[in-house]
Formats: C-alpha cells, structure tokens, sequence
C-alpha cells in the first residue's frame, strides 16, 4: 500500500452544514432519524469506480454530532449508491453505534446467504430498491429475485421513486410479501396539490395497512425553500391518514440535492409543525420501534 495520501475526490454537491441550530420542537426521548446515510470515512472506506455519484466525506462521527444537536438518539442509516455494494462503512458504523443504529442494504439476488446472515446479525433490516433514472433503474424481476431472498430474514422493503414513477409502480408495489417503505413521500410535484393522482396514489397504497411512508425530504419537494411551508399540506395529510405507519427521517447528508443546503434543525420544526406531540412520539418512537426492531425506550 503506498504511503502517499490521495486527495478526496471533489464532491458533486455542497457538504451538509457543519453546526444545525437546535430545532425550537422538543423531541421524546428514544427519537429516531429513520433515514439517513454515511460516507468514509475516505482513508478507511475509498468510494467504489463505478459510484453513480461523488457524496461529501460524511462518516458516523458527522451523523452522531448532528443527531446530538437536535436531539436524535436512534438512526436508520440507509446504503447509498454512493459506496454502492460495498457496506462495510454500514456494518463498521452498526458496530460503532452499539444499539443505536440500524441499516438498510442494497442486495442483488446472488448476494450469499452468509453475506445476509451476517447483515442481519449486524442490523441491517431492510433492502432499498431506487427506481430512479439517475441512479438507474432496476429489473423488476431481478428486484423480485432479491425480496425473495431476504423474506426469510422479516426485512422490509425500501422503495424509492419519484413523482408519477410511482403510477407506474403502485401494482407492483401491492404485490410485494413483506412490509414496504416508501421513501421521501414519493417525491411528488406539490404544485399537483393533494387531489393529484401520486398524492392519491401514495394514499391508497396506505390504505393497504403494509406500506409505511417516510415523510422526510419536505427540502426536496419544496418551492420555496426554508422553512417550507408549502409542504405542511402533503405531511399532515400523510400523518392524518395513517399515523401508525408514518416515520420520518432527516435524509442527512441531504445528496443530490438541487437547491440551498438546510438546516436539520429546520426540517425537525418542519415537523413539529405537522404534528403534535402524541403524533410526533408515535412518529419517531413508536413506529420506528415497530418497524426497524428497536427496543421501546422504557424497556431498553
């Protein structure tokens, strides 16, 4: 191995900033940041070439210093194709935390069954399929191949998809054995408003009772940026409609994100506009408990 130290490759994006404010919303004890993600750091974990994007070196010590700062105790720390299928950060960063994290991977239908064991063993509950054109989306037989071969293990299946994808998706959706998450509400174009057909889409498939939906990007869907009040409609309508299976994350480092960096400690008040306190313990405790195998905080 050489001596000589290699640069960090130049990011696609702004780093996340470094010292969020403290949100004004108290948080319960036991809170949970159900999606987030974690780069390098780059010494010890070098991105893979065939990356399908260059993330800001954001490693668990990052992470953990903002949870401190606006109150997190638990996370959800989700693979990103930013590390691709390496998950050794994930796994070091389960280790690190102890208890305090759990992980989402990325699995292809030939991953062994002692790679899956181990994964769980570590935390990792849940596989996370993106059908997004950036990131390229995959076959859907291959995508059942895969949710085959982690039903064994009781994860839940993470899906990501933008705005009207999820028409294209919904039937496939309905079909899959295991709970299901969708990521970022969906992603839709809020100027559709909450009768628009991905709106209603992501609703009905609430009303399955198996599919959770993670009300966490509100920066990205946004118009008019911070504190993103043009969102609140489409948050409270979620929580509204199915507050037992409602979660909702930071989505920290905030990647491939096309417009200013925000302040975590806004998108909490975010939050804590859109839901009161019960619904907020239900949210960030309750549910996560549930869905991602915590520990309630009372018998921890």
């Amino acid at each position: 191995m050489s001596d000589t130290a290699h640069p960090a490759p130049a990011a696609d994006g702004p780093p996340p900033l470094a010292a969020p404010r403290r949100p004004d919303t108290a948080l319960p004890p036991g809170a949970c940041d159900s999606h987030c993600h974690i780069f390098g750091p780059f010494d010890r974990f070098p991105l893979p070439d065939d990356r399908s994007f260059t993330p800001n070196e954001t490693p668990e010590t990052a992470l953990r210093r903002m949870h401190d700062q606006i109150g997190i105790a638990r996370a959800v720390i989700v693979q990103s194709q930013g590390h691709g299928f390496d998950h050794a950060p994930l796994l070091d960063a389960l280790r690190t935390g102890a208890g305090r994290y759990r992980g989402v991977a990325l699995v292809r239908p030939d991953t062994p069954d002692e790679t899956l064991r181990s994964y769980d063993a570590a935390g990792i509950c849940g596989a996370r399929f993106s059908f997004m054109p950036h990131l390229g989306n995959p076959d859907l037989d291959t995508v059942r191949a895969t949710i085959a071969r982690v039903a064994p293990l009781g994860w839940h299946i993470a899906i990501h998809v933008s705005g009207r994808g999820l028409l294209d998706m919904a039937p496939f959706i309905r079909t899959i054995p295991l709970p299901v998450v969708i990521d970022h509400m969906a992603r839709p174009d809020i100027s559709e408003g909450l009768d628009g057909p991905v709106t209603q889409t992501l609703l009905g498939l609430l009303e399955t009772g198996r599919v959770h939906v993670k009300i966490s990007g509100g920066e990205r869907l946004s118009r008019t940026h911070a504190p993103y009040h043009d969102v609140e409609p489409l948050m409270r309508r979620l929580v509204r409609a199915a507050p037992e299976r409602v979660l909702w994350g930071t989505d920290w480092p905030h990647v491939n994100l096309h417009g200013p960096m925000p302040d975590d400690g806004d998108l909490v008040d975010l939050l804590g506009r859109v839901a009161s306190a019960p619904e907020r313990h239900r949210i960030l405790v309750e549910n996560p408990a549930r869905f991602f195998g915590f520990p309630m905080p009372d018998a921890a």
